[in-house]
């Protein structure tokens, strides 16, 4: 009679129970839901936002070519707005080299420093080292453009004797400015890789120095790739820092020492001279948007890289 009595108490405090959790289960249902719809428009609010940039800057950069052949704008090197000559390669090619040379400083030391804070400096070292590192990500650029201007350029001008201006201090800034990026990122990627590749390699009698250079830097490749391409982000993009150092001359630089533009300076430096809907207004947008192009470029060439890499 008990046992019976027992049965029927537990089967009634199941049903009581049972509305309970079916509320609780359709209550989190309902807010997954909520929030899962709030993160898909999310998604769709900032990929809206993108294209109407893309879309905006290239409807209105393409009226460029109203006025300018596009052989002209592209491989012209005569920049005069007041004749109507809008040449845009000397800008295109002084920010290809500039990045191209402040990746070349930057990378080396980068990856050094990235080796050394994962598996050669010690835990106490790594903890003051890395926020360290982190912090110059977080300095304005107009702080870097200061140094440059009173530090680096009168350097640069007691050693060749002349005005230092150009593509080579700039890239000396950049360099510094995109080495915590590039540092930082890379460290990720070698400290995220599998414990088992450095002992494997130790273990066949690879030295320390051999293991880091031939096994953990080509196994971290995809990561590093992806460091270099947003260091690269910010140097293509970067306007202050840059501006005042590379002396601002629209013209083609004869040496890393010339007094030149680059696309971002360009358009900083004639947006406010120009009317909306201008011809040389509407150049400056085309120049927008081929940093955009550039930009967007680069990342698929690196997703593509890194993807061959990981199935290697």
């Amino acid at each position: 009679m008990n046992s019976v009595a027992d049965k029927l108490s537990n089967a009634s405090s199941d049903s009581k129970s049972r509305p309970i959790v079916s509320n609780w289960t359709k209550g989190q249902h309902r807010q997954d839901s909520i929030m899962r719809w709030v993160f898909v428009l999310s998604a769709a609010l900032v990929s809206a936002i993108i294209f109407s940039i893309i879309v905006f800057v290239g409807m209105q950069g393409i009226k460029t070519f109203q006025g300018v052949s596009p052989l002209e704008f592209f491989f012209s090197t005569d920049w005069t707005p007041g004749s109507n000559k809008f040449g845009a390669f000397p800008f295109l090619y002084s920010t290809l080299l500039m990045t191209l040379v402040s990746v070349v400083f930057s990378v080396p030391l980068a990856l050094s420093g990235a080796l050394f804070m994962a598996k050669i400096a010690p835990k106490w070292m790594r903890e003051i080292m890395r926020p360290a590192t982190d912090l110059f990500v977080g300095i304005p650029s107009v702080v870097y453009g200061l140094i440059g201007m009173t530090v680096i350029v009168p350097a640069l001008g007691k050693i060749t004797g002349d005005v230092a201006y150009g593509i080579l201090p700039a890239s000396i800034i950049l360099a510094i400015m995109i080495l915590p990026t590039i540092l930082s990122i890379s460290e990720d990627a070698i400290r995220a890789l599998p414990s088992r590749l450095e002992e494997a390699s130790l273990a066949l009698g690879a030295t320390r120095w051999q293991t880091m250079w031939r096994v953990l830097l080509p196994a971290a490749r995809p990561g590093i790739l992806t460091a270099i391409i947003l260091g690269m982000g910010r140097a293509i993009g970067e306007t202050m820092a840059v501006f005042m150092v590379i002396g601002n001359s629209p013209q083609m630089p004869k040496s890393l020492l010339d007094s030149t533009t680059v696309l971002t300076t360009a358009i900083v430096k004639d947006m406010g001279n120009t009317n909306y809907g201008s011809t040389w207004n509407n150049a400056l947008y085309m120049m927008a948007l081929l940093l955009l192009v550039i930009s967007l470029s680069l990342i698929i060439i690196i997703r593509i890289v890194a993807k061959r890499s990981e199935v290697k």
